[in-house]
């Protein structure tokens, strides 16, 4: 990677950004550090106001997209990616509940608020009040998407999906790019107030938890996808391998989607099956990042003792996995989508929302080799249960396969 790429990479600039942040907080004088906060306190009031926008304009063409394709492997597929990135979740969840008091101990920190309340304080904070709130946005999206699909509605979908690509641009060009700044400002913030080593030191343990989670996961889906498909689940990840290596070294699943094509045809996936299934789940299937966030957000939950109910957990997941399938073809586009229920349904603060960013994108190449491996898995069954057509053998007409297969492409140019 030249010098050039590496300055331009997200993950780079997001471990530079916790270094530096680290460093000055043993020297910046508060004056500066207050500076820093000012600024993390507008980008976050930002962020307030955008995601509900972000959550409409994502997953409302993303439903229409499905209903106009109008045929069932599309809305198989779809089904089999949120089954996939919901059981990911509670997988995680299940892991968290039974080792995270012996993994990450009894000591609590009171909260990572009261980065606020100590000697660092913004000097001006201005008020973005969102335009609806996140389940506004969810209730909207799901309404007006699905009546889409029942009407002539060209113009309106051509509307919404302009709208998606606006949003896309604001997430390219102006949130992403501040993120290491975000970053810098809030392990600043937690090094001149003394939360920080206790934060580092269970961050650590739990992004080793995650790398081997991830595997885990994707051994589980081939078991499954064997057991599914009566092929030998071992050899199918084996063939998976060289697109599992290219999305570790892209941390993109669009980068990598000819590589997984010709991954899932060494596993006797028919051209016609692969040509559909694999970019529609290189968009929609991201159980690798699902397991990511969840368990970075439980070790908070956990490490700062927050009163949050099963009931609620269970909750945000299934909230979590409709983000995840909207969630934008960028780096750091699931963190993203996510931070949404993150502050609306477990109530996180924009310190501790810096911290899963700055968590989720340090090992971001191994959420997406997961979300790309577990593909493969998903081709399999569907190739499986259509009988490896999606054309009249399998009872969808060959001109609504090349419809499902339009809206697949499209879906998947429209993120990335």
């Amino acid at each position: 990677m030249t010098s050039r790429k590496l300055r331009g990479n997200l993950l780079f600039r997001i471990i530079i950004a916790i270094i530096l942040g680290i460093l000055c907080s043993l020297f910046f004088p508060d004056w500066l550090g207050r500076g820093f906060v000012t600024f993390n306190g507008l980008f976050s009031n930002f962020l307030g106001l955008f995601i509900p926008v972000l959550i409409f304009a994502l997953i409302t063409p993303s439903i229409a997209g499905i209903g106009q394709g109008a045929g069932k492997w599309l809305g198989i597929t779809t089904g089999i990616a949120y089954a996939s990135t919901i059981i990911s979740g509670l997988i995680a969840f299940g892991v968290a509940t039974v080792t995270y008091d012996r993994l990450l101990g009894d000591s609590r920190p009171d909260t990572l608020g009261d980065i606020d309340e100590g000697a660092l304080t913004a000097y001006f904070d201005i008020e973005m009040p969102a335009p609806f709130d996140i389940m506004t946005a969810l209730i909207l999206a799901f309404c007006i998407g699905l009546a889409m699909t029942g009407v002539k509605s060209e113009v309106i979908y051509a509307g919404v999906r302009e709208l998606e690509g606006v949003v896309m641009k604001v997430i390219k060009v102006f949130v992403i790019p501040l993120l290491p700044v975000f970053v810098f400002g809030t392990f600043l913030g937690m090094g001149m107030n003394g939360t920080l080593l206790d934060v580092i030191g269970s961050l650590v343990k739990v992004l080793l938890l995650a790398v081997v989670m991830t595997v885990l996961l994707v051994i589980g889906q081939y078991l499954v996808a064997g057991a599914v498909t009566k092929t030998n689940p071992f050899r199918a990840l084996w063939n998976m391998m060289p697109a599992y290596a290219t999305a570790l070294g892209t941390s993109s699943s669009a980068a990598t989607i000819p590589v997984t094509l010709e991954c899932t045809k060494k596993n006797g996936v028919t051209e016609n099956v692969a040509g559909f299934a694999v970019p529609l789940c290189a968009t929609i299937h991201l159980a690798g990042s699902m397991m990511k966030i969840t368990l970075f957000a439980l070790a908070l939950i956990h490490k700062f003792d927050m009163d949050i109910s099963t009931g609620k957990i269970i909750g945000f997941l299934f909230l979590l996995g409709i983000m995840m399938i909207a969630a934008p073809g960028v780096p750091g586009g699931a963190i993203m989508a996510a931070v949404g229920v993150l502050s609306d349904q477990l109530g996180f603060t924009q310190d501790q929302i810096a911290v899963m960013i700055a968590a989720y994108i340090a090992i971001d190449s191994f959420g997406t080799a997961a979300n790309v491996t577990g593909d493969g898995a998903i081709v399999l069954i569907v190739n499986k249960l259509s009988g490896g057509s999606l054309g009249s053998g399998s009872g969808v007409d060959s001109r609504e396969a090349e419809i499902n297969e339009t809206v697949a492409g499209e879906i998947t140019r429209a993120r990335n």
